[in-house]
């Protein structure tokens, strides 16, 4: 699927996903040869051009990749052209404390959001000085407790690293490094309608125990499915789309941007 929903019914919500941006402190600054603010910029203009109502923004991590204060602020300034409230949570590429000094003053943080007959849930994979993920006691609390305490609401659960093997060898060897403890709890719960994720740069769409498994484009550099090496896609950036539904039913896909041209640069290692 691409481009708008397929329906549109009030009782809705339409959740916009921008994962994986890599901003710098600086506008034009270049993650393997693309100008990732100005892609980012390109991707958000398509979302407030293909979507009537944006009810929620969903960042899934490496918001940025120098770490910097100002890549955070600059990325928050962007996504505020959509009028509507956002959550993010961190991948590796991340860093906490600049993240939380840009943050400082919102509700972008808080881990736990209700939103029409659904609860999102914002996990934080992120393990310092680590390019792969994990789950701590605390963060698997926090899901169990949510979980636990809107049994009727259907749930939406995000994190950056991926929990299943998306057969590349290279991003499955730095992915989500304890992924059974996520399944432990999920599979007490019968109100888990999706996981979502990023990190990946790429689109993933599967079931897992009735529970939809999706991750999406990067809003900057595409990398090649199935490849077992380090590998750029010449797919354009995007973002996704999810229309949840108060009887747990959700609408999603994927729509990407149009006439971005680069050169890769495969001189910049650790992306």
């Amino acid at each position: 699927m691409s481009g708008a929903p397929l329906t549109a019914v009030e009782d809705s919500v339409l959740l916009v996903q921008l994962t994986d941006s890599h901003l710098f402190a600086e506008a034009d600054g270049k993650l393997l040869g693309m100008n990732t603010c100005g892609s980012l910029e390109r991707v958000i203009e398509l979302a407030i051009d293909e979507q009537r109502r944006i009810d929620l923004i969903l960042a899934t991590g490496d918001l940025s990749q120098d770490g910097s204060v100002a890549s955070y602020q600059r990325f928050r300034q962007l996504a505020s052209r959509i009028e509507a409230p956002a959550r993010w949570c961190p991948g590796n590429h991340d860093e906490l404390g600049a993240m939380r000094e840009a943050c400082r003053g919102s509700s972008l943080l808080e881990p736990v959001l209700e939103l029409g007959g659904w609860r999102v849930v914002m996990l934080d994979t992120l393990v310092a000085g680590s390019v792969f993920g994990m789950l701590r006691s605390d963060q698997l609390e926090l899901l169990d407790r949510a979980l636990s305490e809107a049994p009727d609401r259907h749930h939406l659960v995000c994190l950056h690293h991926h929990p299943v093997s998306i057969g590349s060898r290279w991003m499955d060897s730095i992915g989500l490094r304890n992924p059974a403890a996520l399944f432990e709890v999920l599979d007490r719960h019968c109100n888990v309608r999706t996981l979502l994720w990023g990190h990946i740069h790429q689109e993933f769409d599967q079931w897992r125990n009735g529970v939809r498994l999706l991750a999406s484009p990067s809003t900057g550099v595409q990398f090649a499915p199935q490849s077992e090496q380090f590998q750029v896609d010449n797919l354009a950036p995007g973002y996704r789309w999810l229309r949840l539904y108060p009887d747990g039913r959700l609408e999603t896909g994927v729509s990407r941007v149009s006439g971005i041209d680069f050169e890769v640069d495969y001189s910049v290692r650790g992306y």
